[in-house]
């Protein structure tokens, strides 16, 4: 049998309780409620999170909450507009920030730095052993 680590232990708390389902008519949304017949505060730590719910017929209820996972990107290149960025899923992004002053120059500040991130991500893909294909992606020659 596995030994279970600290981050692998399963925590659980029974109580008896009453539930109230409400249904806002207006908004089609549903609110559930669980009021433990001898409240004892602390005994679960409060969260607050996305998750899926499901109350079947026999009035037993059951929650999993969803952790979002935070962006941990590595910044590949910073421009005064731009950020190219490599996150932990596997994903590349290309952001274009612009403030409300400056949207005067929102033409001008994409055809300056948009060839710079073009030329970057293709020395880039291309220092990953050939992920260009030479259809996808030419360079002109200088």
């Amino acid at each position: 049998m596995k030994k279970l680590t600290k981050k692998e232990v399963i925590k659980t708390t029974s109580l008896s309780a009453t539930m109230c389902v409400s249904e806002m008519q207006e908004t089609g949304t549903n609110h559930v409620q669980v009021l433990p017949d001898e409240p004892c505060p602390g005994l679960v730590e409060p969260f607050r999170g996305l998750g899926y719910g499901q109350l079947l017929s026999s009035g037993t209820f059951e929650f999993t909450r969803h952790r979002l996972p935070h962006s941990q990107a590595e910044t590949l290149l910073r421009l005064p507009h731009c950020t190219v960025s490599k996150c932990k899923d596997k994903t590349h992004r290309v952001t274009f920030i612009v403030k409300d002053h400056e949207l005067r120059n929102f033409c001008r500040y994409l055809m300056e730095e948009i060839p710079q991130v073009l030329t970057f991500m293709y020395d880039y893909l291309e220092g990953k052993k050939g992920l260009i294909g030479e259809r996808t992606c030419r360079r002109k020659a200088a």
